[in-house]
């Protein structure tokens, strides 16, 4: 069965990398969800995607320039007006804390986003929380910094991690084995058939993002594709039951 991962909760209808968007996607009955981790001026993982809060709050500036305390008084959904609460960004902690306590085997796919910005010692950071809330088995760590995936599993060998890339990538299943990897998290554009069934072959599970098209995802589920990552997890749940 083809799981579904919801792209930072349930983006297409929440805000982004919020508790509120993550309880969204669980509640409509997704297998895990993706969210990107940068880190605060004090050194604290805040869950945000942009390496600035422009974007996505109503502040302004550098992630890596403001404190945990500036951060938590931000509101992520300022942009949401049907949601009159404020928001804040979360914790990762706060989110491996509300996932360690859900029944079901939920997956939490932790991106570090240390592309641009290079955040000493994230990857300790981020392990020690994942062992803190006894969550190996149910977490994936994931990156465009390939670097920073193999000091993952220098750090801990168990925990499962996954390249993300966007181009075509030749035969990516070889080059994952190379750095630790068993997960291959390309763009949908650069994942087809042939890739799917040569990643199954190599004990790779394949799960492109971000994944919006009912088309493409009926495709990536006929396919046998191990999980694709969307904006609309409600929309895939249903879809795949369908299937």
């Amino acid at each position: 069965m083809t799981l579904i991962f919801g792209h930072r909760g349930a983006a297409g209808t929440y805000p982004e990398n919020t508790m509120l968007s993550f309880q969204e996607a669980h509640h409509v009955g997704a297998n895990g969800i993706e969210l990107d981790v940068q880190m605060t001026k004090d050194g604290e993982l805040v869950v945000i995607h942009d390496e600035k809060v422009d974007r996505t709050t109503d502040g302004l500036g550098y992630v890596k320039d403001l404190t945990l305390k500036q951060i938590s008084h931000l509101d992520a959904c300022y942009l949401f007006k049907q949601y009159s609460k404020k928001t804040p960004i979360p914790t990762l902690e706060e989110v491996l804390n509300w996932a360690s306590q859900l029944q079901d085997s939920f997956v939490v796919n932790i991106e570090l986003k240390n592309g641009i910005i290079q955040y000493p010692f994230i990857e300790q950071k981020t392990i020690e929380l994942i062992h803190k809330y006894k969550m190996q088995k149910n977490v994936i760590i994931s990156s465009f910094n390939h670097y920073s995936l193999v000091t993952c599993k220098q750090i801990d060998a168990e925990i499962e991690t996954a390249i993300l890339y966007m181009e075509g990538l030749y035969k990516p299943w070889n080059y994952a084995k190379t750095i630790g990897a068993t997960g291959l998290h390309p763009h949908y554009y650069a994942v087809n058939s042939f890739i799917i069934n040569e990643a199954k072959q190599n004990s790779l599970d394949v799960r492109p993002f971000t994944v919006n098209d009912e088309e493409v995802m009926k495709n990536l589920v006929n396919d046998g594709c191990a999980a694709f990552i969307t904006d609309f997890p409600e929309k895939a749940v249903n879809l795949n039951k369908e299937e």
